[in-house]
């Protein structure tokens, strides 16, 4: 079987086998009684530690070591203690999610699973080379270790992310961050371009947009007169790469990165409700409400993307040569012709220069770009503007063309207060998060059950687990 690519395989990354809740024992069995016989005990597995409701059992350990392995990742370095460690972790940040009533809900884990499936079953061909590779006799058994793990990560991810959403660095703070580290120890960051683009969007006709309105009224009426499943149609006809496998499923709260056009319809709707069709820059959309849970929305939506002629890229494409020519020729600058003729409203006003998605400076490192960025850019020169280049939209929506140039090149340089603050400035954030998790985390290890078996009790964990 061909090697499988790691994202993929990390689903099953630091997996959890059982679920038994266990108190002062070393041992997992399983107790047998009769009214003729004395107790029978049979060991199942053993419990190498127990965090709050959830057990970590000596398999966890050596599957976790054996499905690292099997993502190619270098495992010299890494001892049975410290996976027994990470595998704690985990469990008391699910642990405490669960009381702390950060849920998740089954709909939002199984919609995780099912895409994580369809993504395996995609790399290597087949379902049975998937039940194969991980060693399971069926799809159900395979689903349901999945949706443990799963449901394990979400509440951990949730809890992480809870002790740090408030954290912020102030400008001093990032002076004294900086100020501490000492100017031999200080980072050097790689190589970096600062990158502008003037954009066209082509439109479809008036009468292409209406064809889809019309299409999503159909759909739903199909679904409120006719009882069709929303899941289904989205299946079939949405257009949206994120949601389409997943039957249009999102879970969403008034937080979340969706479009304000997207926010605003969703909460305007009722448990249960099916939207007008709208648009946003994406294409046109409806939305299905399936639960509401205070603040968070788990809807279904369907994207259709009215067709664009041929003719109309054709036309964006000259545009795009003929504010070329203008700018070689001197009549505009590019900071100029951005401003008056790209249709990207991110970035029109700021000479068209892009934006890191990661920090929201102008600077890309060359060694951390997205890979298809870098492939537009990497073979021009300084001052030099590309030829029209389209480009698809990877979260559905009509292609964009657009001309590029480098307006800057860093070279490789020491950190520099001035040059570097945003990067210094993520730095310190980063120091301040880990001090604030680390915090919690000894408070936490303090306020809740935690056993852990003899056999791990000389580890040299980074936690106090082995409470004195």
């Amino acid at each position: 079987m061909k090697k499988m690519n790691r994202n993929l395989l990390s689903i099953m990354f630091f997996a959890i086998i059982g679920t038994l809740h266990a108190q002062d024992t070393d041992q997992a069995v399983l107790t047998k009684t009769d009214s003729t016989s004395n107790t029978k005990r049979v060991k199942l597995d053993g419990i190498a530690a127990v965090i709050g409701d959830y057990v970590i059992l000596d398999s966890d350990i050596e599957k976790t070591l054996i499905d690292l392995k099997s993502q190619g990742a270098s495992t010299q370095d890494i001892t049975k203690c410290s996976l027994l460690g990470k595998l704690m972790e985990d469990r008391l940040y699910a642990h405490q999610a669960v009381q702390d009533s950060l849920l998740v809900s089954d709909d939002q884990v199984n919609a995780q699973s099912d895409a994580q499936i369809q993504q395996l079953v995609s790399q290597v061909g087949s379902m049975q080379k998937v039940l194969k590779f991980y060693k399971k006799p069926d799809v159900e058994s395979f689903r349901t270790e999945l949706f443990e793990i799963n449901k394990l990560r979400m509440l951990s991810e949730k809890m992480q992310g809870k002790i740090v959403e408030e954290i912020e660095v102030t400008p001093e703070e990032v002076r004294q961050f900086f100020n501490k580290i000492p100017e031999d120890e200080r980072p050097v960051f790689g190589s970096e371009l600062e990158i502008a683009q003037i954009v066209k969007q082509p439109e479809a006709p008036e009468e292409e947009k209406q064809k889809v309105i019309d299409r999503l009224k159909q759909i739903k009426q199909d679904v409120e007169e006719n009882d069709a499943s929303f899941n289904v149609k989205a299946i079939l006809y949405s257009q949206d790469p994120g949601s389409k496998s997943k039957g249009g499923f999102y879970s969403m709260t008034r937080e979340t990165p969706f479009v304000k056009e997207f926010k605003d319809v969703a909460f305007s709707l009722q448990e249960g409700e099916i939207s007008e069709p709208f648009e946003t820059d994406f294409g046109y959309h409806i939305i299905y409400i399936e639960k509401i849970r205070g603040q968070e929305l788990d809807l279904r939506h369907i994207l259709i993307i009215p067709e664009i002629p041929k003719s109309t890229m054709e036309k964006a494409v000259a545009e795009l040569d003929t504010i070329r020519q203008q700018i070689l020729d001197g009549k505009y600058d590019f900071a100029d012709a951005a401003l008056n003729f790209s249709d990207e409203k991110e970035t029109k006003f700021d000479g068209g220069l892009l934006r890191n998605p990661i920090n929201f400076d102008s600077r890309f490192e060359l060694t951390k770009m997205d890979p298809a960025l870098y492939n537009q850019v990497r073979n021009l020169k300084d001052e030099e503007i590309s030829r029209p280049i389209k480009e698809e939209n990877q979260r559905g929506g009509p292609p964009k063309f657009k001309i590029m140039k480098i307006s800057n090149r860093f070279d490789e340089h020491k950190a520099d207060f001035a040059k570097d603050y945003l990067k210094i400035q993520e730095l310190a954030l980063r120091e301040k998060q880990f001090e604030a998790i680390k915090e919690w985390m000894n408070e936490h290890i303090e306020d809740t059950y935690i056993h852990v078996n003899d056999q791990n009790k000389d580890c040299n964990f980074a936690n106090n687990w082995v409470k004195e």
